[in-house]
């Protein structure tokens, strides 16, 4: 009998698994995706090892392995993705971690070759996987944001289907193998990526949704392409540009807009790499960031990031919104919350919610409770008509 996905799948709970607060929360990232719980321990072992970078990838790149052969195809992928997710582009093993990832995630929830379609996107394609139920309600359009591969949500993709929903879910300009084979740097303009997964399915009238960056890009969408109906942003995330000087020493952080502002470009550069050197959320951001945007210097990437604000184009989104927020991000500050609801002056309806830690939900993108997470949204997506 085929295993029939609910909400309760996702586990509840945020755990203490290393001293730095980046790397801990992409430890419960990954174990919230596999909600298996030999993840914690192992994961948690092996953190008085794991004092950089170098450390994690070769602890995860170990930890797969061993759990490949028990075959533990899900933790296996997750342990690959952890790895690659800290590797430079660089580094030879990182496209060979990325396919496994795949293919092993593909595997385990048995995704068919015919469930998959490459779609023409400028000099490229845009990997889009489309899993239906038979006599779907409707249609679910959702993606990443800054730093995800699309195969990464499959157990969010499996629990919208069964909740009787058609759901496409791809991977645009910045993220997966739209970046990795076809080298499409990310676009603030996300209503062409939309664009083409619209024109290419001949989809009328869908609800959007949004991932972590994707809640600025979910909503830029709908703001230009109104076959979108409906737009979850989950979570909110109104200004890119202050996301980043977020993670800023605040005495520092004034100097350095008015430095953008100013364009001095070399000074810039200098010290972002000083404060690189002393922040390892930092520097993995910007080397991240100059590869998903094509960007030269951290300067560039920096400067690109100025166009991702949601305040230019939120008076033209007319239709059903659901905005989603943690308490506690550490990434997007919740003053983005209330900025977000301000500005959204002519949608048809307007929904917030904001996560809390005693529902284990106040984190990004609510990790530590994926499930509250997906409930709300059905629940929204049903009762909206």
């Amino acid at each position: 009998m085929t295993k029939k996905w609910t909400t309760s799948d996702f586990p509840v709970g945020l755990y203490h698994l290393h001293p730095d607060p980046s790397v801990n929360f992409q430890m419960n990232r990954f174990y919230n995706w596999t909600n298996d719980k030999t993840m914690l321990t192992e994961m948690h072992n092996a953190s008085n090892t794991i004092h950089s970078y170098s450390d994690l990838i070769k602890s995860f790149i170990e930890l797969g392995d061993i759990s490949l052969e028990k075959n533990e195809k899900l933790k296996a992928a997750y342990y690959f993705r952890g790895a690659e997710f800290y590797m430079p582009d660089s580094n030879p093993d990182k496209q060979k971690l990325r396919k496994r990832f795949i293919s092993l995630t593909c595997d385990f929830y048995g995704i068919q070759e015919n469930q998959h379609s490459m779609i023409p996107y400028q000099n490229g394609y845009l990997s889009a996987y489309r899993i239906s139920p038979e006599n779907p309600k409707s249609t679910i359009v959702f993606f990443g944001g800054f730093d995800s591969y699309i195969e990464e949500f499959f157990l969010m993709t499996m629990n919208l289907k069964d909740a009787g929903y058609d759901v496409i879910c791809f991977d645009g300009p910045g993220q997966g193998s739209a970046l990795e084979d076809y080298n499409l740097p990310m676009t603030h303009e996300w209503e062409k990526p939309v664009k083409s997964i619209l024109d290419y399915y001949r989809l009328n009238d869908v609800t959007l949704i949004g991932i972590s960056l994707g809640g600025y890009l979910s909503l830029r969408a709908a703001a230009y392409e109104k076959r979108v109906k409906k737009v979850i942003a989950y979570d909110i995330l109104t200004d890119f540009f202050d996301v980043l000087t977020h993670q800023i020493d605040p005495v520092f952080r004034d100097t350095f807009k008015d430095m953008m502002v100013h364009e001095k470009k070399e000074e810039v550069n200098t010290e972002l790499k000083k404060l690189a050197e002393q922040n390892l959320m930092m520097q993995w951001g910007i080397m991240q960031g100059m590869h998903i945007t094509g960007s030269k210097s951290p300067y560039e990437f920096f400067h690109k990031t100025l166009s991702y604000k949601t305040k230019t184009f939120s008076p033209f989104i007319t239709q059903d919104v659901l905005l989603l927020a943690g308490q506690n991000d550490h990434y997007v500050p919740i003053k983005q919350f209330t900025d977000q609801i301000l500005t959204l002056t002519k949608v048809r309806s307007l929904t917030a919610r904001m996560f809390t830690p005693e529902e284990s939900a106040d984190t990004h993108c609510q990790i530590g409770n994926l499930g509250l997470a997906a409930d709300v949204m059905l629940n929204w997506i049903d009762q909206i008509r």
